[in-house]
């Protein structure tokens, strides 16, 4: 499988990555482990997890995933074969340190209770799980505003998250940096911040991206391109949406739309997966697969992160990372984007 090194880090990665949120709710310890054996054997080397998971987010099972995960490095002895990925939770989750916001004493707590779940005694990319101030993530884009925040209150707690992390790195806790959920101004003021005061440099960012999906594109990009910075892509299935298994209605048992945790589901969302899903028959490809490979094809990816509650669906996006499409394939993408630029919910 490709492999690509995350932003200037040094640190190679597939281009397929394990997703492992599922684990502890809607998949067990012993199916979780046997996705770690089924990928690390077919070149996968990237797994991403958080002290939040599993999810939907809750405290019955809040770290679940990342003790199914240590229990495997405890049984195989297998660590190094794995870049590890983890995440300290944001605000807003009472019961994760009684929901504060992420600062520099949070983090060397969260990163120990990390460590000894994991068993391990470093992680590779340690990432902010989402911002401490609002954002337009997890579909809050018709009520986003920045006003009424004082931004030096942000830059200084942008400093002190970085000393901090600082001070995991050079204590060999953690390899490198990243953020997930985003902006373009907040990336570009981490950066700014690492480099006027020698701090952690961000190597990556975990956003959603997918063919519903495509904000990243408009500025996000830009940074990246620039600034040498990978995107994570997750949901690159729009948490199976792409599939067409919530079409018409459906709401299969055991999904993430019968445990409530899917903001994407619209009558415009809809129409265009059933559009891409057209698409995809039409030249013989498996949706899933044309939706995972189509990712691949973006220059500021630097891994698509897969999520599978059962081995079929786990083999089927892994051999996406084999699947070239063809120039007919990628105008008839482009063209349905136009069709349908906006399925936000």
């Amino acid at each position: 499988m490709q492999q690509r090194t995350l932003g200037r880090t040094g640190i190679s990665v597939s281009r397929i990555c394990l997703g492992t949120m599922t684990w502890g709710e809607q998949n067990t310890e012993a199916e979780g482990h046997a996705q770690m054996d089924y990928a690390l054997d077919n070149g996968v080397n990237f797994l991403d997890t958080a002290e939040l998971y599993s999810t939907p987010g809750r405290a019955e099972t809040q770290g679940s995933t990342e003790t199914i995960i240590g229990n495997w490095f405890a049984a195989n002895g297998r660590r190094a074969d794995w870049v590890v990925a983890s995440k300290i939770t944001g605000p807003g989750h009472e019961w994760i340190r009684n929901g504060r916001p992420i600062d520099g004493k949070e983090i060397v707590l969260a990163l120990d209770a990390s460590l000894k779940r994991l068993r391990t005694d470093y992680i590779d990319l340690y990432q902010l799980h989402w911002p401490n101030r609002n954002h337009y993530n997890f579909s809050k884009s018709w009520t986003f505003d920045p006003y009424g925040q004082d931004p030096r209150v942000v830059r200084d707690n942008m400093a002190e998250v970085l000393e901090a992390l600082d001070a995991q790195v050079k204590a060999g806790k953690i390899r490198a940096i990243g953020l997930s959920n985003e902006t373009s101004w907040g990336t570009s003021e981490y950066l700014k911040i690492a480099e006027a005061h020698s701090l952690p440099r961000v190597a990556t960012i975990q956003n959603e991206y997918n063919l519903l999906r495509r904000h990243f594109d408009h500025d996000l990009a830009e940074v990246c391109a620039f600034e040498d910075i990978d995107l994570l892509a997750y949901s690159p299935l729009a948490a199976g949406l792409l599939s067409g298994k919530y079409n018409d209605g459906k709401m299969p048992e055991g999904t993430r739309g019968a445990l409530g945790a899917m903001w994407r589901l619209n009558p415009r969302s809809e129409a265009a997966t059933k559009a891409y899903i057209e698409l995809a028959q039409q030249h013989s490809l498996d949706p899933c697969q044309m939706a995972i490979a189509w990712c691949l094809t973006r220059p500021f990816i630097g891994s698509v992160i897969i999520g599978a509650t059962s081995m079929q669906q786990l083999k089927t996006d892994i051999d996406a990372h084999y699947l070239t499409l063809s120039s007919d394939v990628l105008a008839g993408i482009e063209g349905l984007h136009r069709q349908y630029p906006s399925t936000v919910g």
